[in-house]
């Protein structure tokens, strides 16, 4: 995860791709492996100027809503009608070894105010695409994909399985430093029912979560407000914990979409955390 940004400068991400540059440009650009880890439907026929992808977890995914600006072998660029507004995604390529890519992306009209206020579908953006860019590498790495974002459900269940004990998949949910190092984003922690847990600190989160349950090795809850109960269900067997995240509570009306978008975000980069040799996080702020 990176910083809010504004409205006025464009939404910039920052991943390290664990594969050759070549491969991850045709993972982009082959319309068989987006419908693996990006979306259920995509065309791409390059440079003839085709590309789209939509679906059910694709924001405002009833139909394709893109169209291609420019390609080539180092560059992506499309535009994209979102919430009556034509956005701009580009995404630039860049060789950072043998086998790892620098992946630079940017979208604009994103707008943090409306992560708050979900008045605008635009408001997921910046969660949706660090999703894509984890399962990009998850499915280069030959990796179980994370679960997306369902847009036409107010219902949240995800689970995956973690080649970690309970113990220590249950450790790294309520120990402030090691949640800060696997979802990329400073977060402090009391750990006991009644406690908070704070984006940004302690100093800096004015209205921070509550700590609702805190069973150890089995169970973790959250109260977000108005975007509902995040809880975190542990079951373990042979040395393996079944993690499910389910979010209730909320607005059915307006399901928290940006917030789901990040947990799920932070569920694969937990994952690699215990899991991949040498772990070094997808997704950084610089």
């Amino acid at each position: 995860m990176t910083d809010p940004q504004s409205a006025e400068t464009p939404m910039t991400l920052h991943a390290r791709i664990p594969a050759p540059l070549a491969r991850v440009r045709q993972a982009l650009t082959d319309p068989a492996a987006m419908r693996v880890w990006l979306a259920e439907h995509a065309e791409a026929d390059l440079p003839a100027g085709r590309y789209a992808f939509w679906g059910p977890t694709t924001p405002e995914g009833d139909a394709p809503h893109q169209r291609l600006l420019h390609a080539d072998e180092r560059t992506l660029r499309f535009a994209w009608l979102l919430d009556g507004e034509e956005t701009t995604t580009e995404i630039l390529l860049d060789d950072d070894g043998p086998d790892l890519t620098s992946v630079t992306l940017t979208q604009t009209h994103f707008d943090f105010e409306d992560v708050i206020s979900g008045k605008s579908i635009r408001g997921v953006l910046q969660t949706y695409w660090c999703l894509a860019l984890a399962n990009l590498a998850e499915y280069l790495e030959g990796r179980e994909l994370t679960s997306r974002v369902d847009f036409t459900s107010s219902e949240f269940r995800a689970e995956t399985v973690v080649d970690a004990s309970p113990a220590e998949v249950f450790a790294s949910l309520v120990d402030g430093e090691a949640v800060t190092k696997w979802f990329g984003f400073p977060i402090e922690i009391e750990p006991r029912v009644g406690g908070r847990f704070a984006m940004g600190g302690l100093d800096r989160d004015p209205a921070p979560a509550k700590v609702l349950e805190l069973e150890p090795d089995r169970r973790f809850s959250l109260d977000w407000g108005e975007s509902g109960v995040g809880t975190w269900e542990l079951e373990g067997t042979g040395g393996r914990t079944r993690l499910t995240l389910v979010q209730s509570g909320f607005a059915a009306e307006r399901p928290p979409y940006a917030g789901w978008g990040g947990m799920l975000a932070g569920l694969s980069e937990l994952r690699r955390y215990h899991e991949v040799p040498n772990w070094q996080p997808i997704l950084s702020a610089a």
